[in-house]
């Protein structure tokens, strides 16, 4: 009989890709899967996946008060449903996630998206972090199992909490990689991702007066309605699109056809200074050489391959490393076949076998 394993985030499960590639190869592994999230006011209907789905509705939606009553009935969820492993996800499911494994003496699997306790969020609110760094220091080191999305993180964690967290990398499945060159006509520049503090954004819309090509954004958060009012007070609405949210085959589509990726982070934190982001692997899968900001990861991947210019989240020099690219076709076409290269290594078909050896203990 197949084992039962519930995975569990606190997001609304539809742009999850992480989580929809680990329940995915698990499901197809031989696991039986649930992948719980939260339902939203705005949240679309479900894709079909080979595992199942399961949204919990709040009452509260932010706050404390929204983080107690998603894990009291997470944790609800979690003791009337049978399973054998629970998979918690960061430190906002991690309480029930533990607490039930603890009382009904299942497997615990923990997976660190991020440094939780460092996000811009958190860490700049004393109390708010002191309450997450102890919900993990009472059930991380109680865990089965954990992993994280760099190597950065995990050896944090290894340290702090004397359990070993393996590296399970964020990155597409390899699919074949189209070696021609964009073609000839509109430039363009994609960012994708949150539009959150921290993210570089202001100053990549501010670099913008000094780039002679387009720049499409996808994605939406909390500072979506700021950056759409920055733009128009620099006189940049002929130059700066903004896509909203975008399903990921078609933001697979619109990313290929770019011609470079922005993916700038400040330094607000050792979240944002150790992680490796999404959108950095997606760059590559795309073919497309990226601006990337000049962190401790980033300088690990690129002294590796070779795939983007690193610099700060500061306008005149983002302008510079983007600059660079659309002038220098030989540098240009040198990152490109990089990627191309990086792509081949840095997929989710190596990844899951990783992925699979660590739940194959359990099963």
């Amino acid at each position: 009989m197949a084992k039962k394993l519930i995975a569990a985030v606190i997001n609304d499960l539809t742009y999850d890709r992480r989580m929809i590639r680990i329940c995915t190869t698990l499901a197809e592994s031989g696991f039986s899967v649930i992948l719980v999230g939260r339902q939203l006011g705005h949240s679309k209907p479900l894709n079909p996946e080979p595992f199942q789905q399961k949204r919990l509705k709040c009452f509260f939606n932010k706050g404390f008060l929204f983080y107690a009553e998603y894990n009291l009935r997470l944790l609800w969820f979690l003791m009337i449903t049978p399973s054998d492993i629970l998979n918690s996800t960061d430190a906002d499911t991690l309480a029930a996630c533990g607490l039930v494994s603890m009382i009904k003496r299942k497997i615990h699997v923990h997976d660190a998206h991020e440094y939780f306790s460092e996000v811009p969020e958190v860490a700049g609110r004393p109390f708010v972090r002191a309450f997450w760094k102890r919900i993990e220091k009472l059930f991380i080191p109680k865990a089965d199992a954990a992993y994280s999305v760099c190597q950065s993180i995990a050896d944090i964690y290894s340290k702090n909490y004397g359990l070993r967290f393996e590296v399970i990398m964020n990155v597409p499945p390899l699919r074949d990689s189209k070696t021609e060159l964009k073609a000839s006509g509109e430039k363009y520049l994609i960012y994708q991702g949150a539009l959150n503090n921290g993210r570089g954004l202001e100053a990549i819309i501010k670099a913008m007066h000094q780039v002679d090509c387009q720049l499409k954004i996808a994605g939406e958060g909390d500072l979506s309605e700021e950056l759409r009012s920055l733009v128009k007070t620099e006189g940049l609405e002929y130059k700066i699109v903004f896509l909203g949210m975008i399903k990921p085959t078609e933001l697979e589509a619109i990313t290929h056809e770019a011609n470079i990726g922005l993916n700038v982070c400040e330094n607000l934190g050792l979240n944002y200074y150790l992680a490796l982001s999404n959108k950095g692997f997606d760059y590559i899968h795309a073919g497309i050489p990226a601006v990337t900001n000049d962190f401790p990861e980033y300088q690990r991947l690129n002294a590796r391959f070779e795939t983007m210019i690193l610099t700060e989240a500061e306008p005149e020099k983002l302008a510079k490393a983007v600059n660079q690219l659309l002038n220098d076709q030989t540098l240009y076409e040198k990152l490109r076949k990089n990627c191309i290269i990086a792509a081949q290594e840095l997929n989710w078909q190596k990844e899951s076998e990783k992925l699979k050896a660590i739940y194959e203990r359990f099963r």
